[in-house]
């Protein structure tokens, strides 16, 4: 049987990662930020930034990024129980600041993260900024297309609005700005998600390329390429091939989700360091 690591129960401290609190449109956050290069901001799925997607923000600094990752939801660090895990989800799914039943809007946090892609750009340097939203957070990245400096985004299982399979999670009028901006600059949106995918379906993503066109970029993996062994959390709670760079990935060559994290990597360095 194939597996994916890390494996372990255990939390993990991000004590390699300096933890900063910054404090942007009157809203002060925690993030996490690793590295040297050019700005990525890793945004976390539910239920928070686990060891998995840690391991993620991880890899793509040691690709030679700067990671910037904020914390959103749930405790830092730690690993994804069931229990734990649905009642980080249920907080989410009432807050306001991301509306997660709420179709043809945008979630009121990515104006937060706009605000942190210019810092990242500003501390960081170079052409611009990467953004790659998972799950709870996966249309973020699209949304942060309205701050000029995002250069690369990418959309992992994006699965907001909850009880809306064919919608998508952007005001009509933000979608047609993103649009424009894509087309303007030759910009292109990388997206994720397993074909049995329930909360992320094949309806939504033909609601993006409906909405962006060309410049959307479907991958659609087969779900017999997830890792078979989640945490308990994506286990029971979500019910499913999901996850595809974290919780089911398999690290291992040959693997399809191993080939989605080398794609989504190469994507940042094609935007973000050119030549």
């Amino acid at each position: 049987m194939r597996t994916s690591e890390p494996d372990s129960t255990a939390d993990d401290p991000l004590d390699d990662f300096e933890r900063r609190s910054i404090t942007l449109d009157s809203a002060t956050r925690t993030v996490y930020v690793a590295g040297r290069g050019p700005a990525v901001i890793v945004m976390a799925e539910m239920p928070g930034i686990s060891p998995h997607v840690a391991r993620f923000a991880r890899w793509v600094r040691d690709a030679g990024f700067t990671v910037y990752l904020p914390s959103l939801f749930g405790r830092d660090g730690a690993y994804p129980h069931a229990e734990a895990g649905l009642a980080v989800m249920k907080r989410a799914c009432v807050s306001a600041e991301f509306r997660a039943f709420a179709a043809n809007e945008s979630s009121p946090v990515t104006q937060w993260l706009r605000a942190l892609a210019r810092l990242a750009h500003q501390e960081c340097g170079g052409p611009g900024v990467g953004a790659i939203g998972m799950c709870f957070t996966g249309n973020f990245a699209l949304s942060m297309m309205l701050e000029p400096a995002v250069l690369a985004p990418v959309l992992c299982q994006p699965s907001l609005p909850l009880d809306a399979p064919g919608a998508i999670q952007i005001a009509p009028e933000e979608a047609a700005a993103v649009k424009e901006r894509l087309e303007r600059e030759d910009l292109t949106v990388l997206a994720y998600r397993f074909e049995g995918d329930r909360y992320c379906t094949a309806q939504r993503f033909a609601a993006y390329a409906a909405t962006l066109g060309p410049r959307f970029v479907p991958k659609v993996l087969p779900d017999s390429a997830a890792n078979p062994r989640p945490p308990s959390f994506f286990e029971r709670v979500v019910g499913g091939a999901h996850s595809v760079v974290t919780a089911h990935l398999i690290d291992a060559a040959g693997e399809p989700t191993l080939a989605a994290r080398d794609e989504i990597v190469t994507f940042f360095a094609r935007r973000l360091r050119p030549g």
